[in-house]
């Protein structure tokens, strides 16, 4: 049954209410804040791990139902201090690892190749793709005001329907790793995109490897 946006809203206040003894502090905003258990309870009904493409709109909700449910939101100088420490220890674990990081203002860009996420049409993680994602992990339970999302691309080789659901699957694989491995699922959003972003022509066999791809972007839970 379809909820209205109120009735969401006093589900996730009354939820917070009633669990309003279990917080803790976060050491970068200095906020009170609900522990990992009770966040995911309080955010259940407005959870973002619904498979979809990810627009402003849906990311400002996830974030607005985050900060509801007790994760702490950056404000000010603290965001580029925040994003700054995550990048570099992202940097520090992802080294050699084929991942590129990028920066972009205050978001954080990890680029994940074909050669070491899945095999040629396959949504399975390869085992040195999941040891890659460990790293990840590492940092993004460290630094929990960040919203993570997981969006899969692909080449255009074999339909669009196909490469549509592939991409799909794909950033499901890795939004359900993340999350099996200790990543609050309400922080993630995943999407697929298939063959419609490009990031190098599909005419040549390389281009169409730099296409197949996953890439995570973090942003900050802000205020």
């Amino acid at each position: 049954m379809k909820r209205s946006a109120s009735t969401l809203s006093i589900i996730i206040l009354s939820t917070l209410i009633a669990l309003s003894g279990c917080q803790t502090t976060n050491p970068y905003t200095r906020e009170r804040q609900t522990s990992n258990a009770t966040k995911g309870a309080a955010i259940g009904a407005a959870s973002g791990a619904v498979l979809g493409i990810i627009t402003s709109n849906r990311k400002n909700r996830q974030k607005n139902a985050l900060i509801a449910a007790g994760v702490g939101a950056l404000a000010g100088a603290l965001i580029g201090n925040y994003m700054d420490e995550q990048e570099t220890e992202l940097r520090n674990e992802l080294e050699a690892s084929g991942v590129s990081v990028t920066r972009n203002g205050d978001k954080i860009i990890l680029n994940m190749p074909s050669n070491i996420t899945f095999d040629f049409g396959s949504s399975a993680l390869k085992p040195d793709f999941q040891r890659v994602l460990g790293g990840v992990v590492l940092v993004l339970k460290k630094y929990e005001s960040t919203l993570v999302l997981v969006e899969g691309h692909t080449d255009s080789v074999g339909s669009t329907q196909n490469n549509q659901i592939l991409s799909e699957r794909r950033a499901q694989s890795v939004g359900n790793y993340l999350s099996s491995q200790g990543v609050m699922m309400n922080r993630i959003l995943m999407g697929g995109y298939g063959e419609t972003r490009p990031i190098a022509s599909n005419t040549t066999k390389v281009g169409r490897a730099q296409n197949r791809r996953v890439e995570i972007t973090l942003e900050p839970i802000s205020k």
